[in-house]
């Protein structure tokens, strides 16, 4: 899709402003990428922007503009296939060699990280904020993809943002019945995919863990980083193919092929309702440059999986909002 330009943002109504970062999080769980889901918003925004005239208030804004959301990300999934992750795709981990990055596609295959401060509520009851941490959780992202799109559609309405199957039913013009049966189905195939988030908060334990996995990055010590690890701790790094499976084979695959990304350095953040660290890769001509976002799942008081999403030339890191250098 190609973004239309909305013009100076003061020329929009505050009210449809209002609502960007819920539809970006709506729009995101709908497409699993944060660049389609700004395309996405924005030409909601300009769909908005060009009807406000004619909305004589017959339903609510904020139902409206879902409206149009889902409408335009319909249109976006019509025909595409399913945005993955690398362990969705391979059957088998890849053996810890330069080799294991020999297959590589483009990002446009791979379901992409966002920044919780993009798409999560700022304030609210801390139930419902635990229910939208884990509803961007990557494994449920990627497990919504599996879903047709109306499915997917209703399953979001439906279960994460609390609607009710007449709101669902008029907003997608069809009948309650076939919004039940669309959320009984797409139910199914989320528990066959055991894709449903267990809400759960990041504790101090957690957060030490996660100092410790910055310490020893930095550091580059391996026999430090591998003691953060499960000892069946995956890993995957989109846009390669590969994954990894095993504390041994990850701290293998570091010394080898990863050894590059000594004198990283590292910012932690939050992403996808999980912690999360920037990596900055140190620049032949002096500074670091971005590199990679490492997404953890920490369980049991260590990491058990690392999703890196690499910044090759795709401007991910200015999508996320982080800085473009550190020097």
């Amino acid at each position: 899709m190609t973004s239309v330009a909305l013009g100076p943002t003061d020329q929009l109504d505050p009210r449809l402003l209002e609502h960007r970062r819920e539809l970006t999080g709506y729009c995101y769980r709908m497409l699993g990428s944060i660049f389609d889901a700004e395309d996405a918003v924005q030409e909601t925004m300009v769909r908005a922007w060009r009807g406000l005239a004619d909305f004589e208030g017959r339903s609510a804004l904020r139902s409206w503009l879902y409206r149009i959301a889902t409408n335009v990300c319909l249109d976006q999934l019509g025909g595409r296939q399913r945005r993955a992750l690398p362990m969705d795709l391979a059957g088998d981990p890849y053996p810890p060699v330069p080799a294991s990055l020999a297959g590589r596609r483009p990002m446009t295959a791979w379901v992409e990280p966002m920044l919780d401060r993009q798409v999560l509520p700022e304030d609210g009851d801390p139930a419902e904020q635990a229910v939208a941490r884990e509803s961007v959780r990557l494994a449920f992202v990627a497990a919504l993809q599996h879903l047709p799109p109306r499915q997917r559609a209703v399953l979001i309405l439906r279960e994460v943002l609390r609607w009710k199957a007449e709101e669902v039913a008029t907003l997608l013009a069809t009948t309650v019945a076939s919004v039940n049966s669309a959320l009984q189905r797409a139910r199914a195939t989320l528990a066959d995919l055991d894709g449903r988030p267990v809400p759960r908060a990041l504790d101090d334990d957690d957060r030490r863990l996660l100092a410790r996995y910055l310490d020893a990055f930095e550091r580059y010590d391996i026999d430090a980083f591998v003691q953060l690890l499960h000892e069946d701790a995956t890993q995957h790094m989109p846009p390669f193919e590969m994954w990894l499976r095993g504390a041994a084979d990850i701290g293998a695959w570091m010394r080898g092929p990863g050894a590059e990304c000594e004198g990283s350095r590292l910012i932690p953040t939050e992403a996808n309702g999980a912690p999360a660290v920037a990596q900055y890769r140190r620049r032949a001509g002096g500074g670091h440059e971005p590199w990679g976002l490492h997404v953890l799942e920490i369980r049991d008081g260590r990491v058990a999986h690392i999703s890196s999403f690499l910044d090759l030339g795709t401007g991910l890191f200015g999508k996320l909002g982080l800085p473009s250098s550190l020097d």
